[in-house]
């Protein structure tokens, strides 16, 4: 063993001193400790590699050009479905042999490859498997240079993806498969839909000639029946007058027979006729809402006025419950629903009473018609709201009216959107109600419409001075006989001419007028020329059987109440009664 103080032995620590960065002149005891550190350092590093590489999830493998496969790591036996990484060391023929499925022939242009290159990346391959089974893998190998043909591979297996690309190109060869014959489909489809939409022009062009025809036969009947509804409701009006009048005179009672019997076979014509055309209007849209908010007091206290004598003459006791609430409604509409309940709530109750009330539901007012009458059965509920609908009526003589009453109010409750209910028990009674939305901001109470306080004490009509407008002679001569008799005093006249005549320079005290008076002249019009005459606002009514609602905005716009021909003489009185009151 050589000294240390040989020269040899001097210059082999010199070198290595050298070789690890010391400098020749330090001292060997110097040299030691820092040796020592650089060589732990170095096998914590090989650890640390040599752990990554037993550990690693890739397969990780060193080879030679020449000699096959020199060390594998546990990954890649795994993969290959080995237990010891020992087993997948094979020489260049070995691999060719027992792993890649491209043979030698891969194998040469792998190694033509490296040897061009530093490196061979992304290269994608198949593997056998021990149990003869295939993989796709991914690998990457590289050339470690001055090592003599060392390289490094790098293996992932990427077998699940390649099947998913297989199975989504499968899919993808199905779903154009699936698309043309989809596509064959529609165009047979469109082919067949172009031969039907001209079998559809076709039939499309023949409803039309039909409905054009059915139009023109409609709007006859239209035109016809408001001609004929006119020229009736006209002698209709005149004898329910004076019938009017005669029941309310004390006559021997054979002769107050013929009369009440007289005035029920005028009620049933003139009720028919009225509900005729009402119900053709609302078939054909005819009529729309003129919304607004009025006051429940403004709704409900004329209803009161016109039908406590009702309820009177057949012994009933009506009581009206209002509030100080305000809706938002069509005040025409709503109150001829009301009236309708008001009416069978009188004429299918034998005893008892009536109550027209309401109660607040949130954001919306139910009015309501309670009755003490006779009831209808829990199962003919909805049968009631239908054509020619009267439930409990075996003979012909205890029909009252035709049935088509509650099928307008229905029809009228649609084009409102206010939904109807009813409940009833049989022997005890009904309860029909409809909801009103409330209003959100409250107006000042219109002026325009009937503004009558419930019923008081006291009759303002004796005494009055009246002037009655119309061109026919035979309602003058009725209107004159029933004002008269409720101690009225009646001038009459056909036009305004005859009126400033008879007036002869002194105001009536209110104007009783037709709409449509001779030469085209309106009632209105003429209730203008006398305000203007007289310098007064003198209170007027309009009297007409135009149901149009041009005439009612035009009559609302004067603050004109409007009584539809055949005057009911409750109604009448009630409307005179107010504006009365008011004067």
């Amino acid at each position: 063993m050589p000294r240390h103080s040989d020269p040899s032995n001097t210059r082999q620590n010199e070198a290595l001193a050298g070789l690890l960065g010391l400098s020749s002149n330090s001292s060997r005891k110097s040299h030691y400790p820092e040796l020592l550190a650089r060589l732990g350092e170095l096998e914590t590093e090989r650890n640390r590699y040599k752990w990554l590489f037993e550990h690693a999830v890739h397969g990780i493998f060193q080879a030679n050009l020449q000699d096959g496969l020199l060390a594998a790591n546990p990954a890649l036996a795994r993969m290959l479905g080995y237990e010891d990484p020992q087993e997948v060391l094979w020489s260049m023929s070995g691999l060719a042999k027992y792993l890649f499925v491209g043979g030698a022939r891969e194998l040469k242009s792998i190694r033509d490859i490296l040897l061009r290159e530093p490196g061979l990346f992304g290269y994608e391959t198949q593997l056998r498997r021990r149990d003869g089974s295939v993989i796709d893998v991914l690998m990457n190998l590289l050339i470690k240079p001055d090592e003599g043909g060392v390289l490094e591979g790098f293996v992932a297996d990427i077998t699940e993806r390649k099947q998913a690309q297989q199975r989504l190109q499968q899919l993808n060869d199905e779903l154009e498969q699936r698309v043309a014959v989809r596509t064959r489909e529609l165009e047979e489809a469109n082919r067949n839909l172009l031969q039907q939409i001209v079998e559809r022009k076709q039939i499309e062009k023949a409803l039309r000639v039909a409905r054009d025809a059915a139009e023109e036969a409609n709007n006859s009947k239209d035109k016809y029946l408001a001609a004929a509804s006119h020229d009736l409701l006209q002698p209709l009006n005149a004898a329910r007058l004076l019938i009017s009048t005669l029941r309310e005179r004390d006559l021997p009672a054979s002769e107050k027979n013929l009369v009440e019997r007289s005035h029920q076979a005028l009620e049933g014509a003139e009720d028919l006729l009225t509900d005729l055309l009402e119900i053709s209007r609302l078939d054909q849209s005819a009529i729309k809402a003129d919304i607004d908010t009025y006051s429940l007091n403004e709704v409900l206290a004329p209803l009161a006025s016109e039908f406590q004598p009702v309820a009177e003459a057949a012994g009933l006791n009506l009581r009206v419950r209002s509030s100080k609430l305000y809706i938002r409604t069509d005040l025409r509409l709503l109150t001829r629903i009301l009236r309708n309940f008001l009416s069978n709530a009188c004429r299918y109750t034998d005893a008892g009473g009536i109550v027209l009330g309401t109660r607040k539901r949130g954001e919306f007012v139910e009015l309501q018609v309670w009755d003490s009458g006779r009831g209808i059965p829990e199962d003919q509920l909805d049968a009631v709201f239908l054509e020619f609908s009267q439930l409990n009526v075996e003979r012909a003589s205890d029909r009252k009216g035709v049935g088509l009453g509650l099928a307008i109010v229905d029809r009228i409750a649609r084009i409102l959107q206010c939904p109807i209910t009813v409940r009833s028990q049989v022997g005890r009674g009904s309860i029909f109600s409809i909801r009103v939305p409330l209003a959100k901001v409250v107006r000042v109470q219109n002026t325009a419409a009937v503004r009558a306080p419930l019923p008081t004490l006291g009759d303002p009509l004796p005494g009055r001075r009246l002037l009655v407008l119309d061109n026919e002679q035979s309602i003058l001569h009725s209107m004159t006989a029933l004002l008269e008799q409720w101690g009225c005093k009646v001038l009459t006249a056909t036009d305004l001419a005859g009126a400033l005549d008879v007036l002869n320079g002194q105001a009536p005290e209110l104007i009783l007028a037709d709409y449509h008076l001779d030469q085209g002249v309106l009632g209105c019009d003429v209730i203008h020329h006398l305000r203007d005459h007289f310098a007064r606002e003198i209170p007027g009514a309009m009297i007409t059987a135009d149901r149009s609602d041009q005439c009612r905005r035009i009559l609302q716009s004067m603050g004109l109440p409007l009584l539809n021909k055949p005057v009911k003489p409750g109604k009448l009185r009630a409307v005179l009664t107010q504006l009365l009151q008011d004067t």
